[in-house]
């Protein structure tokens, strides 16, 4: 009988009822009971019918009693599920008063949370067993299930902006003794941090070029000032280049050497002490690179998950979207765009940090100044996106081109060698404009335009 017993879902009928006679007892309290119950939050089918009756009335702007709750439950043809008038009319007698509603319907919530985890958690050990199941796409479902679980429990509160401005002011008061320049996570670009005020959390930020723009390099001199200059820690997802090639990257852009250099072995060993000092600020960086070409899109969200929560990571960046694999790989290629451009939005709200997406541009942007449309594949990115950046200067042989047609005449107009256009094309929550950076194309580094030489 004890192994029987156990094996009841967790539960508490008096709470349930006690949930309920305090609605039949004052009306208004239906306001703080919808802020935590759905019907299937009810153990008993009884009390459920009762419930949803009553969210029935206050759908309609009646006030439920007694004789409404009977009433609609005879019109839903479900009187005798829900224990018939008697069991009604005995709801109000549990509880004296309805000054405690709110605390009824938490133990109400507490008690259905526990059966959805125990559920969750059977249904977990059978997909186990399902060998048909990759073991990967489980893992992901149940991260999901278990996020949801705890996102969805989450009440919500109305406060009166009487209520709101001390906050806000002790808020203002805290950021002005701070004295920070930038609310979010600085790039370590003066001008685009002037216009974004940093990387904000939740936020899913694109930047799009064409191939040999610089995108990876970007990406990295942001990495590298957030993790190295500010400490903070960061994720960096290379679904293109390994880790070593990327440790290459940095080691010859925190170290002033050529990368061609360090890439063929011929420089001198002088050169060796830069080597040491750059490798000594990466080896102290909380910079974490995630080396997995073919990465599918559940495996992207575990890692950063678990990034998350194992290492704080405070932004994460992916270079670049278009390698990320989708599980239905026979739709159509903007619709598996579209799925991760959605899926990695809806990451950057879960983990509550900043995004950073490296994206490729269409043929049609090659020599043009891109825009929006420029996205490549889906127009979802451009939808989901809370940032949209875009890297812009002339070709080499375009400038060539230009200096032979005019015969080697200075042209006043004319960009300086290495002066790279970042295009702010969207910001949600602020404005737009075009920043100047300067590549060093030695060190495949970007620095700000006042910084241009090493």
């Amino acid at each position: 009988m004890a192994v029987l017993k156990d094996k009841i879902p967790p539960h508490d009928d008096t709470a349930e009822q006690a949930t309920l006679g305090a609605l039949l007892l004052d009306a208004e309290a239906i306001a703080v009971a919808i802020q935590y119950l759905r019907p299937d939050d009810f153990y008993s089918n009884a009390n459920k019918a009762v419930y949803e009756a009553i969210l029935g009335l206050f759908n309609k702007g009646v006030k439920a009693d007694i004789l409404t709750i009977t009433g609609e439950l005879k019109q839903n043809g479900k009187l005798e599920e829900a224990g018939g008038t008697a069991y009604v009319a005995s709801l109000t007698n549990v509880v004296p008063t309805s000054a405690n509603a709110e605390y009824y319907a938490q133990t109400v919530q507490n008690y259905s949370l526990r059966r959805a985890m125990q559920r969750v958690s059977s249904e977990n050990i059978a997909q186990s067993f399902d060998e048909s199941l990759e073991p990967r796409a489980i893992l992901e479902e149940i991260q999901q299930k278990l996020f949801d679980l705890s996102d969805n429990r989450q009440a919500f509160k109305v406060k009166s902006v009487r209520e709101l401005i001390p906050n806000v002011i002790a808020a203002l008061e805290r950021i002005q003794a701070a004295k920070k320049e930038f609310t979010g996570i600085p790039s370590g670009f003066d001008e685009l941090d002037k216009l974004t005020s940093g990387f904000q959390p939740s936020e899913f930020i694109i930047i799009g070029a064409r191939p040999s723009m610089g995108k990876t390099a970007l990406a990295l001199s942001m990495a590298s000032h957030i993790s190295i200059q500010k400490h903070m820690p960061t994720a960096f997802f290379s679904l293109e280049m390994s880790d070593m090639s990327l440790m290459l990257r940095l080691i010859s852009s925190e170290a002033k050497i050529n990368s061609n250099k360090l890439r063929t072995g011929y420089f001198p060993n002088s050169d060796f002490v830069n080597i040491q000092e750059a490798a000594g600020r990466l080896y102290d960086a909380p910079l974490y690179l995630v080396d997995m070409p073919n990465m599918k899109l559940l495996d992207l969200r575990a890692h950063a998950r678990r990034l998350r929560v194992q290492q704080k990571v405070a932004i994460i960046f992916i270079d670049y979207l278009g390698l990320i694999n989708v599980e239905n790989f026979r739709i159509p290629r903007f619709e598996q765009i579209g799925e991760v451009s959605r899926s990695l939005k809806s990451l950057a709200r879960e983990l509550n940090i900043p995004i950073v997406a490296l994206s490729q541009l269409t043929r049609a942007a090659e020599g043009e100044k891109p825009n929006l449309s420029s996205l490549r594949d889906s127009g979802s990115i451009e939808q989901d996106a809370d940032v949209v950046m875009f890297l812009h200067r002339e070709r080499e042989y375009e400038k060539k081109g230009e200096a032979g047609a005019t015969s080697g005449a200075n042209n006043a107009g004319e960009k300086k060698e290495g002066t790279t256009s970042l295009i702010l094309a969207k910001q949600r929550n602020g404005p737009v404009g075009t920043v100047q950076l300067t590549f060093l194309s030695d060190y495949t580094k970007f620095t700000n335009l006042s910084k241009e030489s090493p």
